[in-house]
């Protein structure tokens, strides 16, 4: 019989929990003394493919029903078996153990996925009756087959939800009570929200379907933004939820989109794409079928797992099972994409009639390593603001950062932002530039500076925090942009005739011996200072 998937993925979890996650998964293998007679075999029988499976077996081995499979008590073979011979006895079940698993490698390779399942569903069953009795040796073959068998059962069950092509199956139109009620909504009170989402869906659906194309995801799940964010690309939920696909600030790091002063590649649109549909798989290969998939995108696997868990139920045949268990928001989720697809598929048979969306968004890509003010870098290629701003909305502060920047631009300006790049001027933080910075739990200021690549006394003084240990849980913080505070980030350039220099409030004598190619040291000397202490208006001999 094979062991439904959920059993693996509850024990792959609990496997990893204990911390065997660690383990290489390599099994040692103690050699036993062959018996004089040839072993004998057993035929499993395969529900689904009328070849039997033949697997050498020990004498001493009795392959069960898995559903069936009890452990008696080791009292019972200690009565007829010394402790040498029992050890023996369960170190031979182990070995049969790790002969399944490499028959449904062999079998998994060969493409035959359900003779492979079969093998490892023996495996995990002969492994479940062994009695380690506090040996380590056979604890740790004990431990590693289990992880093994679970490790490969998720791979194995991930590859039967992939066609021949790499294409994982289509997403079940179901309707029933609750798709209907959701489409009723939507031809109702959400009628306008519904039409306007499809319109803008234009300036997106064709990036958003070739990605899934190259990534061999449904097409129709290209519509999910539609009830995620209503196709706004800046669109902010209650949970810091953030973009298209709305993620929030963890999801978001795991899957690749980087979050810093400067940019949040959550707003990116194809960046974050790439990390839904990356999201998604990995959802797929662990639920294997895509309405709890959808779920889990919406509340977490992890809240999903726990629900199945809770309700024992075969969650992958009918994940309407789970949906009074489910959060009310998710709950709702699920019918409402199914209910969006039902109205696209048949817009007419709803009541709608859809108007063209939104023409696609069309740029060219443009590397630059200046930091410019996107407002000026519009008006000098000529476009307007709104446009420019529109394209590269991960920018945070209106402005390319200090590194490298893939910068977009609409199609027929490339060109002319290359020609006018060296002409255009460079931004400058003003003096008293900074972020707001909101503190979470378990932060530090240590942590806060590191992030925002400054000093921990830089927050300090923008903030009048006199001990860095005093800061609580939702405190709006000052965060000076590039590491400064009262300081200025600059000094002018501007030299008297006579070579000397006029000190300006924020000048700091490093600062200024940067600024001049020299170093503190030479400029105190030459100035005759016994300290590197200023003050404005005092006037430093830079050129003698």
């Amino acid at each position: 019989m094979i062991v439904h998937v959920s059993r693996y993925i509850i024990l792959f979890i609990t496997v990893l929990t204990l911390g065997c996650g660690s383990n290489t998964g390599v099994v040692k293998r103690t050699d036993v003394a062959a018996p004089v007679a040839a072993p004998q075999s057993e035929t499993v029988n395969n529900e689904d493919n009328d070849s039997p499976l033949i697997i050498p077996l020990q004498e001493e081995v009795v392959v069960d029903d898995v559903n069936h499979v009890k452990e008696e008590p080791l009292v019972n073979d200690s009565l007829v078996l010394t402790k040498e011979e029992n050890e023996e006895k369960q170190q031979n079940m182990l070995d049969t153990a790790l002969d399944f698993c490499n028959a449904s490698q062999e079998y998994w390779s060969e493409g035959n996925l359900t003779e492979a399942i079969q093998a490892l569903d023996n495996a995990y069953m002969l492994v479940m009756q062994v009695h380690t009795e506090e040996n380590p040796e056979l604890i740790q073959q004990k431990e590693d087959l289990r992880f093994m068998i679970s490790k490969r059962i998720l791979e194995i069950y991930a590859s039967r939800y992939t066609a021949v092509n790499g294409n994982y199956n289509e997403i079940p139109l179901t309707m029933n009570k609750h798709v209907e009620d959701e489409i009723k909504k939507f031809q109702g009170p959400e009628r306008k929200f519904f039409i306007e989402s499809y319109k803008r869906s234009g300036k997106y659906m064709e990036m958003i379907r070739e990605l899934l194309h190259e990534a061999g995801l449904p097409a129709d799940l290209a519509w999910l933004p539609l009830i995620e964010s209503g196709f706004k690309v800046r669109a902010l939920s209650r949970a810091r939820a953030l973009g298209l696909w709305q993620f929030i600030p963890s999801t978001g790091y795991k899957f690749g989109l980087k979050r810093d002063t400067w940019i949040d590649e959550r707003l990116d649109p194809e960046k974050a794409t790439v990390a839904a549909i990356a999201y998604m798989k990995e959802l797929h290969q662990i639920f294997g079928d895509w309405t709890t998939v959808l779920a889990a995108y919406n509340c977490g696997e992890g809240r999903v797992l726990r629900t199945i868990r809770n309700q024992q139920i075969n969650y992958l045949d009918n994940f309407w099972d789970l949906y009074t268990q489910l959060p009310s928001e998710t709950a709702r989720y699920v019918p409402r994409f199914l209910a969006t697809l039902h109205i696209l598929k048949d817009p007419a048979k709803y009541g709608f009639e859809f108007q063209d969306p939104a023409e696609p968004l069309l740029y060219e890509s443009v590397d630059i390593t200046k930091q410019v003010q996107l407002k000026v870098l519009a008006k000098e290629i000529g476009v307007d603001n709104i446009e420019l701003t529109g394209l590269n909305p991960e920018l945070r502060q209106q402005v390319t950062p200090p590194t490298l920047y893939s910068l977009k631009v609409p199609a027929d300006k490339g060109e002319v932002l290359l020609a006018k790049m060296d002409n255009i001027q460079k931004w400058i933080p003003p003096q008293d530039a900074y972020v707001i910075h909101r503190v979470k739990s378990g932060e530090t200021l240590s942590l806060i500076a590191k992030r925002y690549r400054t000093k921990v006394s830089y927050i300090q003084r923008a903030n009048n925090i006199r001990q860095k240990h005093f800061i609580r849980a939702g405190q709006k913080l000052k965060i000076p942009l590039r590491g400064g505070s009262s300081e200025r980030l600059y000094a002018s350039n501007e030299l008297l005739p006579d070579g000397k220099y006029k000190i300006r409030k924020g000048d700091s004598l490093w600062l200024i011996a940067k600024k001049f190619n020299t170093n503190a040291k030479t400029l105190q000397r030459m100035n005759n200072l016994n300290d590197a202490r200023l003050y404005v208006g005092q006037y430093l001999m830079i050129n003698k």
